[in-house]
């Protein structure tokens, strides 16, 4: 008596389905019940890929190759047995292409400050598949919760210099869905703007003043002295 076989399950081996261009991937569909032997047949949106025979209830392994954007599309299989009228189908299964993350950038509009100043940081990494989550640091101490960017726009965090120890050693961290593509930015540094010194103000009013007499006295030249020298004659 041949039992008819279960539909089948689509699964991932490397359990996730997301996937990097060039990348060895193994689906396996398996029906848990039924009599043996059993054929299952892999399905990419409707067209047969590989045909597998079981001569018992172990998994059929597909193995593929991601080369282009068209191997995303969707995935199915089917098993068959002899007691089989068409076969059972399993779940349908989609892989997500995952481009992993470039190195993130830091900067700010400004990289002077002086004590008592509000300055901002920018963190963006400029390649990579969204989401992307950005983390601050200062040294090694992070200085923020993740920020989980949803578009390409830079994660901001706003600071208060307030002492010596703010001018530190700045940098952000961006990863993505892709396992192990943590990315480190590069260093950022603020510098202690030199603060003006209150004679400065005083010295340039007295240049203006001076500057102005110069002027008025070449003005007056005209009216006052060259008529004065005429006389004079």
């Amino acid at each position: 008596f041949l039992e008819m076989l279960s539909n089948p399950m689509l699964i991932p081996v490397q359990g996730t389905l997301n996937v990097v261009m060039n990348q060895n991937v193994t689906l396996s569909c398996h029906s848990d019940s039924g009599s043996p032997p059993v054929r299952y047949t892999l399905f990419k949106c409707s067209q047969k890929v590989s045909t597998l025979n079981m001569p018992d209830l172990t998994p059929g392994l597909f193995n593929l190759t991601i080369n282009s954007a068209s191997d995303m599309g969707e995935y199915k299989c089917k098993a068959e047995n002899n007691n089989s009228s068409g076969g059972k189908y399993s779940n349908s299964l989609n892989f997500t292409l995952i481009e992993p993350i470039s190195k993130p950038v830091l900067s700010s509009p400004t990289s002077q400050a002086k004590k008592g100043q509000n300055v901002t940081l920018f963190c963006l990494s400029e390649n990579g598949s969204l989401p992307i989550s950005y983390i601050f640091f200062k040294g090694r101490k992070s200085i923020s919760p993740p920020v989980k960017m949803q578009k390409r726009e830079a994660a901001v965090i706003f600071l208060f210099i307030n002492s010596p120890s703010d001018f530190g050693t700045y940098k952000c961290r961006a990863e993505n869905s892709f396992c192990n593509n943590t990315k480190y930015s590069n260093s950022f540094n603020f510098t202690l703007e030199e603060e003006r010194s209150h004679s400065q103000p005083l010295i340039i009013s007295l240049g203006l003043i001076l500057l102005l007499l110069v002027i008025g006295f070449a003005l007056a030249i005209p009216f006052f002295i060259i008529p004065s020298y005429k006389a004079s004659e």
